[in-house]
């Protein structure tokens, strides 16, 4: 796959350069091989990705630069893209989900369903979606936009508050139940517009979907793969769900309140602090009570 990945990046920097952009050397990294093309100010970073799930192209810059819509246009007009959509044996149309904030002691828990097909499949490419997790909250914002345009607005997003995730959680008492249902119910929504016949979704349990046991879904197929953001319905779904979960925080922050991501000291030193000012009970309206680091501090 790496051989391949090389013989490819080849290629599309002599694309590039036959077109009359200066490109500059390849340069291997530890899972990618990229050049890069700079013009009047703007740079555009073209990666191809590689490993034991396939290839993956990704472009970075300006989005909104003429540059980098000349430089996907370009490269994604030649035939040599179509090797790297069969190497991910992605459906022709699915819907693919994913969540963020499961890990984040402050703010909701957002489950994303996006359907895509191959016509917006390819033009998700094109403005680089890919792992929300490799992606800066201002690029976020701006493809999670671009998505809901390219789909037509066939997505669907179950956003769960912290105060609605914590009854949510008294109910399930198990995160992953949680996530099961949230899913399911995001899937489910999105059925009510959409028909395809997959649905391709980041694995997060051992377990079946619960809407999959539903009789009015028999005929469709439920995949489940670690990793699975490299399906671009997947990675679609991931920056839906990262750009709801962000926009919680802007809006908190607006409000005076700006409480820090993830599960670190920071947050507990800040979860501390607020309990302080406030009182425990008030930070149930914000955090994920079942947390260790909030059990720790209601000890305390």
């Amino acid at each position: 796959m790496e051989e391949k990945a090389k013989e490819l990046i080849e290629i599309f920097k002599q694309i590039a350069e036959k077109a009359g952009f200066s490109a500059g050397a390849i340069v291997k990294k530890d899972f990618n091989y990229q050049f890069q093309i700079s013009e009047a100010g703007a740079r555009v970073i073209v990666q191809l990705y590689f490993g034991k799930k396939g290839l993956k192209l990704v472009f970075q810059g300006d989005l909104k630069s003429d540059l980098f819509s000349k430089i996907k246009n370009i490269i994604h007009e030649q035939q040599e893209l179509n090797l790297i959509e069969k190497q991910n044996d992605e459906p022709s149309e699915y819907i693919g989900t994913d969540e963020a904030g499961k890990g984040d002691l402050f703010g909701p828990l957002v489950v994303a369903a996006a359907f895509v097909d191959n016509n917006s499949k390819r033009k998700l490419r094109n403005i680089g979606v890919r792992d929300s997790k490799d992606i800066g909250d201002t690029e976020i914002s701006i493809l999670a936009k671009e998505i809901k345009k390219i789909n037509n607005n066939k997505f669907n997003i179950i956003s769960i508050e912290p105060h609605e995730y914590n009854l949510f959680y008294e109910k399930f008492k198990n995160l992953n139940k949680l996530l099961n249902w949230a899913h399911s119910k995001a899937i489910e929504n999105l059925f009510d517009s959409v028909k395809c016949n997959y649905v391709i979704t980041d694995k997060f349990s051992g377990k079946e979907l619960q809407i999959a046991g539903n009789k009015n879904f028999s005929h469709i197929e439920f995949l489940q793969y670690e990793r699975a953001e490299r399906f671009v319905g997947v990675a679609a779904a991931s920056i839906l769900a990262r750009d709801s979960f962000n926009q919680w925080f802007v809006k908190q922050s607006k409000r005076g309140l700006s409480f820090p991501k993830g599960s670190s000291e920071k947050s507990k030193f800040f979860a501390q602090n607020f309990i302080d000012k406030f009182g425990i009970e008030k930070l149930e309206m914000f955090g994920k009570i079942h947390f260790k680091t909030f059990r720790q501090l209601h000890k305390e």
